[in-house]
């Protein structure tokens, strides 16, 4: 029994320990691709401006770290006979929590991290009654990175027993499709339900076969990932919620 007791504890402090050595990614691995809005092919306006701010929650790879986040956007919508493009502009600043304290090198409170970058969006869409199927769309993103929690993870990279990804500038590509309808009585509300599948790309300096045994992500999720983003449109004003690692909510009006 004591020799159970002893492998028990041992095995423990050996989890315990390892927790505490493992992969710090970018601010916005995963965040880089938001939901931008498009004129639907029942609108008046074919060409039409999106401004927007909001919040974005979510944690780091092992769920233990908290980052926060505001985000401001800008982008450009236009409607065609079947098609739909968007592009547009992002900056975001935020707080990446740890709130540890001790002398161990990855220990402290909190990181200001902050970014910006570029958006593009493009689907093709067959309209039905008072809704539009946006069956196959392409999105993609380019942030760039700074602030002090990027300058944590290029310090943390040469502590021994330590792994981080040291990129700041993150490219992203992937899927989407969608619905867009209108309320039965009231053109002027409408409701979208997007689905997002899709990738970072670019080298990672850490490497697959290097990640730690303390990182909960499936290794197929470490750059693909999903995103499901719901939609409201009343007259100028809009809204999205978007769920997948996050929780990322926006208000704005279009113009």
């Amino acid at each position: 029994m004591k020799l159970k007791l002893i492998i028990l504890s041992g095995c423990m402090l050996f989890v315990l320990s390892a927790c505490d050595h493992y992969l710090y990614t970018p601010a916005l691995y995963h965040q880089d691709i938001a939901y931008q809005p498009k004129p639907a092919s029942f609108d008046t306006a074919k060409k039409v401006s999106y401004i927007s701010g909001g919040v974005n929650f979510y944690t780091d790879q092992i769920w233990s770290d908290l980052l926060v986040s505001g985000q401001v956007n800008y982008s450009r919508g236009y409607v065609f006979n079947n098609f739909n493009l968007a592009y547009g502009v992002f900056g975001v600043a935020g707080d990446y929590e740890r709130g540890s304290s001790g002398s161990a090198p990855n220990n402290f409170s909190d990181k200001f991290f902050g970014a910006f970058g570029a958006r593009a969006s493009a689907n093709l869409f067959t309209s039905f009654e008072r809704m539009d199927f946006r069956y196959l769309g392409i999105e993609m993103a380019y942030s760039h990175e700074f602030g002090s929690y990027a300058n944590f993870r290029q310090y943390i990279n040469t502590q021994p027993g330590y792994q981080a990804d040291t990129r700041t500038d993150l490219y992203t590509v992937g899927l989407t499709t969608e619905i867009i309808f209108h309320n039965r009585n009231n053109v002027n509300i409408e409701h979208g339900i997007r689905g997002f599948l899709g990738g970072t790309f670019g080298q990672n300096p850490v490497g697959a076969d290097n990640y730690l045994s303390s990182d909960l992500t499936p290794r197929f999720f470490r750059t693909i990932f999903p995103k499901v983003s719901y939609f409201i449109n009343v007259k100028n004003f809009f809204g999205v919620a978007e769920f997948g690692s996050t929780i990322f909510i926006r208000v704005g009006y279009k113009f």
